[in-house]
């Protein structure tokens, strides 16, 4: 029965299917597409309850999709206190004062995306900086990347870390005189997630809609959502039952709640096409950002340090194997080439345990690289996760790791030349969850030249290659006849824009099974 229907016309139809590459009218009953093709066709479809919707030449796009994004933590940033573009620690102690002002007596202050890299000061601060900011309320500030946060004395006090605290896979920063100074890496910012009340229902539901909001303002039909907790999934089921989630959702599933997928059963692909169980996902070392991503040898800026592994190799393999045999899709978060190197050694082993050709295992981020690396990688079908705005926002690459190794980072054009099945994220609120700028970024931004893709290609990554990698790619990723009815409709034709252009380029509205979630007028 036709409950509803939708026609686009007079638009520039990019469909990303090879047997029909364009059209200008597209035909929607229900979530589901019934014709692609000229206005003239379209037209023998309309009844009188089809809604028609005249797009005035705008680009038509299959629906966008951002395969690596921390959903719950951008709704909390878009909550609490953004410290992005703060230029010196006495501007982010005065941001931090002046946020003490509006919360509860008894409230935390947390905030986020500072970047030492941009302080006059160049340094991390300290607890003793925070203080003097604030000292009767705790305060946790985490940086940009995402793996490294620093508390005030307060903060450190209620978690209870004193200079013998000692965690596995994270490092607590001393002082001259042998006291915590604040500075957290790693696993060691748990101990301050744990005392950190968690977040109400009614808290996480803002959080969710904040986010969902922004994500659809940009064009996102789809998200592969990074949960943390099972508060955060059962908030998603209640609102997926209410009918209140406006893009589909593929869950990232942290590590730490494995076992009680394993107990009930849960293997990737579980649900329907609006909220699905993905992949697993496991943190294997840092950000270079925070010098805590592995590399096999020194940071050429810090010649002491090779970052953190936060496994064991025997550990890696074991959780690895343990989600692959229970027919969960695994991803690790892997950046430095030492990391890299043990998510394939644990990936190659679970798969001589127990062959699975479909698998589509992926690595997060896959940064740093050589060629032996991107051979196994073809080798055993890992998938490429990658986030094209970090050579944007990681302009200092050749200083932290030298020429030669920054020749192979983000190496975009070389892996799809490769073989890879590349997909593109934003690793959101680390970056703008914008799609069109990982677009413009990995078409224009490469300090290497010969790794920009084409737009072509940067887009395959967020429409044909992203459906891949959740098991959709039967009806989502191109626009053709029986797939979902996800589009993003933009201003300007993307294929056809200059490369500094495309971050210009205005999400017009966007669609997700054939209703309109988002609409720029």
């Amino acid at each position: 029965m036709k409950d509803s229907s939708l026609a686009i016309f007079n638009a520039n139809v990019t469909s990303m299917d090879s047997r029909n590459p364009s059209a200008e009218a597209i035909y929607v009953e229900n979530d589901r597409i019934v014709a692609v093709g000229t206005n003239e066709n379209i037209k023998t479809h309309i009844t009188s309850i089809t809604r028609l919707c005249d797009v005035n030449g705008s680009t038509v796009v299959p629906g966008l999709v951002d395969c690596h994004v921390h959903m719950t933590s951008f709704g909390n940033y878009l909550r609490r206190l953004d410290l992005t573009g703060v230029s010196s620690i006495k501007e982010l102690q005065r941001k931090i004062s002046k946020y003490a002002r509006k919360i509860p007596p008894k409230g935390w202050i947390i905030g986020r995306r500072w970047d030492q890299e941009k302080f006059l000061d160049h340094r991390y601060p300290t607890r003793e900086d925070l203080d003097l900011a604030v000292s009767d309320k705790p305060v946790w500030i985490i940086r940009v990347c995402g793996h490294l946060g620093v508390a005030n004395t307060l903060a450190l006090k209620l978690a209870r870390i004193t200079e013998k605290t000692l965690v596995e896979g994270g490092e607590i920063e001393l002082d001259p005189h042998g006291q915590p100074n604040g500075v957290l890496k790693e696993n060691s910012m748990e101990l301050i997630g744990k005392v950190i009340p968690k977040p109400k229902n009614h808290e996480l539901r803002s959080a969710f809609r904040l986010a969902c909001e922004k994500a659809v303002e940009n064009g996102l039909t789809a998200v592969h959502w990074l949960g943390d907790s099972a508060d955060e999934i059962r908030t998603l089921q209640e609102l997926h039952a209410e009918n209140r989630l406006p893009l589909r959702v593929y869950l990232g599933i942290s590590t730490n709640l494995l076992d009680h997928l394993i107990s009930l059963g849960m293997k990737t692909g579980f649900g329907d096409n609006m909220l699905k169980i993905g992949f697993v996902k496991i943190f294997a070392d840092g950000s270079l950002g925070a010098h805590t991503a592995a590399l096999k040898e020194p940071y050429s800026d810090d010649p002491e340090n090779i970052g953190m592994l936060l496994y064991s190799q025997k550990q890696l393999n074991n959780v690895i194997s343990k989600a692959h045999n229970a027919g969960l899709q695994v991803g690790v978060h892997a950046i430095g080439d030492r990391a890299i190197t043990s998510a394939i050694k644990a990936y190659r082993n679970a798969l001589k345990r127990n062959p699975r050709k479909n698998h589509r295992h992926r690595i997060e981020h896959y940064s740093v690289l050589n060629d032996r690396l991107i051979a196994e990688s073809n080798r055993l079908g890992i998938m490429a996760s990658v986030q094209p705005h970090f050579i944007v926002s990681d302009y200092w690459i050749k200083t932290r790791i030298g020429e030669k190794r920054a020749r192979m980072a983000y190496p975009f054009k070389t892996l799809m030349r490769r073989g890879l099945s590349v997909v593109s994220g934003s690793d959101c609120p680390i970056e703008d969850i914008s799609p069109l700028l990982g677009i413009w970024a990995a078409t224009s931004q490469q300090p290497y030249a010969e790794e920009n893709l084409t737009v072509q290609e940067a887009l395959k990554t967020y429409t044909l290659n992203a459906a891949y990698a959740s098991f959709d790619e039967k009806e989502r990723g191109t626009i053709k006849v029986g797939n979902l009815a996800d589009f993003t409709v933009l201003s300007k034709d993307l294929l056809k824009a200059k490369p500094n252009d495309i971050r210009k380029i205005n999400v017009e509205m966007t669609i997700v099974g054939g209703k309109v979630v988002y609409s720029k007028d």
